[in-house]
C-alpha cells in the first residue's frame, strides 16, 4: 500500500509540474480568438484569370507581422496583400500562416481556403 501511496504522489507532483499554467492556458485561447478575426479574401485578376489577387484582413488588435502563404500548387509568397499566377486551371487550396503579436505575445493563425482557377 505505501508503494501505491509513493507511486499515486509522484504522479500528481509530475502532473501538477509539466500541466500547463495560467498564462498558457491564456495564451492558447487567445490564438484561438485571433483566428477569429483573420479572414483569407482573394479576387480573379480582370486581365488574367489564372492570376489571383490574394489578402488578409485582420479585425483584431493585436500587429500583424507577417503573413506567409503556400498557393497549393508548390509555391508560395510572403506579405499581406499579394497577387499568383498559377501555370494550370484546376482547384488549389491556398493557406496564409498569419502571425500576430502584441508585446513579446504571438500567435501564428493559418485560415485556408479552396480556390478555382479557369
Amino acid at each position: 500500500m505505501k508503494k501505491i501511496k509513493r507511486i499515486f504522489a509522484v504522479v500528481i507532483i509530475a502532473f501538477l509540474s509539466f500541466s500547463c499554467s495560467k498564462h498558457d492556458d491564456e495564451e492558447i485561447v487567445d490564438c484561438f480568438g485571433e483566428s477569429i478575426l483573420i479572414q483569407l479574401k482573394h479576387s480573379v485578376d480582370g486581365a488574367n484569370s489564372k492570376k489571383i489577387n490574394y489578402s488578409i484582413e485582420y479585425a483584431g488588435t493585436k500587429t500583424v507581422s507577417s503573413v506567409k502563404w503556400t498557393f497549393g500548387d508548390g509555391t508560395s509568397g510572403e506579405g499581406m496583400n499579394v497577387s499568383h499566377t498559377y501555370a494550370a486551371a484546376g482547384t488549389f487550396e491556398v493557406k496564409a500562416d498569419v502571425t500576430t503579436k502584441e508585446g513579446s505575445s504571438e500567435c501564428t493563425s493559418s485560415p485556408k481556403k479552396s480556390i478555382t482557377v479557369n
